[in-house]
């Protein structure tokens, strides 16, 4: 059962969330995006970094104590609102249970740079990565919302070509079906306290433009998921996006990828950046440190020492 907390937030987001309008210009809808990450508090004696990577900014997240392995982040906002500012906090926290650094870039957003800007800059990323020396093996790629589904049409891409892929992934509610056609958007409607089923095809329409919202590499659900790496999907059982996670978890399976799927009861889109306000954020994000540690293999800075300590 939801924490009394849970309880508690999930209503005053819910009126929160009523009281916006859904009409807003863009701009405004990422600055109220990135006020709302800055609420969120960095854990103590996180280091941040601010760095160009593959053309783009972005920040490097360092957590007090780590090991040589990089959680590749990138961020949600619906591919058109989110940047580091608005995600440095859940990425800190993930950081941390993940005992890894963090790599938060600012791929580019509709509808100045729609589809396949976000994507091709993801790929950059990560190939850019490993021509810096880290090991596919010691990287884990993880998003929220429109950052999940990012990761896994990167994932898709790289499998493609040829490119080695990374340990893991992790996908925190993760928005794998832009065309709109799971169940939960019209079942979940009255429950989500964030997310509005009216709004969805207008929202995807920014990003993908003239591009048929079902392109494998628009909306990675309908992708060929054969020889993924091992994927963590978190969802809540309260968002319009329950089965873009359900279906996308069924349909890797069929496949033969290693999927562990956590539907989280009475949970909404992304409750993780409720961390320090109610448990279950908490306990997700722990449980997101544990699936990383246990499925990558730490690159070792030399011969003798493996755990770092930021300064």
């Amino acid at each position: 059962m939801p924490s009394l907390r849970s309880r508690i937030v999930r209503e005053l987001w819910r009126w929160r969330s009523s009281r916006v309008d859904a009409d807003q210009p863009i701009e405004q809808m990422r600055e109220r995006l990135n006020k709302m990450g800055a609420l969120l508090r960095l854990p103590r004696k996180t280091k941040i970094e601010e760095i160009e990577v593959a053309g783009l900014p972005a920040e490097w997240i360092t957590p007090r104590r780590y090991d040589e392995r990089i959680i590749l982040f990138l961020h949600g906002g619906a591919y058109s609102i989110g940047s580091c500012a608005s995600h440095r906090g859940i990425a800190a926290h993930i950081a941390k249970a993940g005992r890894a650094r963090a790599l938060l870039p600012e791929y580019r957003l509709a509808p100045e740079d729609p589809f396949p800007a976000a994507l091709d800059d993801a790929v950059a990323v990560y190939r850019e990565l490993l021509a810096d020396g880290m090991t596919p093996e010691s990287i884990v790629v993880a998003g929220d919302s429109a950052g999940g589904g990012l990761a896994l049409s990167m994932m898709v891409m790289l499998c493609d070509q040829g490119d080695p892929l990374p340990a893991a992934a992790v996908l925190l509610s993760p928005w794998t079906d832009l065309a709109a056609t799971g169940e939960s958007i019209q079942s979940c409607a009255r429950k989500d306290p964030w997310l509005r089923s009216e709004r969805v095809a207008m929202t995807a329409a920014r990003y993908y433009g003239d591009i048929d919202p079902r392109d494998p590499r628009v909306s990675p659900l309908y992708a060929d998921l054969h020889g993924l790496p091992p994927l963590l999907i978190q969802v809540g059982d309260h968002e319009i996006l329950l089965s873009d996670s359900t279906r996308l978890a069924e349909r890797a399976e069929d496949v033969g990828v290693d999927v562990t799927l956590e539907v989280w009861e009475g949970m909404w889109h992304v409750w993780h950046m409720m961390v320090g306000l109610m448990p279950e954020s908490q306990q997700a994000i722990d449980s997101i440190g544990d699936f990383v540690q246990r499925r990558t293999q730490p690159a070792p800075a030399d011969q003798t020492e493996h755990v770092k300590e930021a300064a």
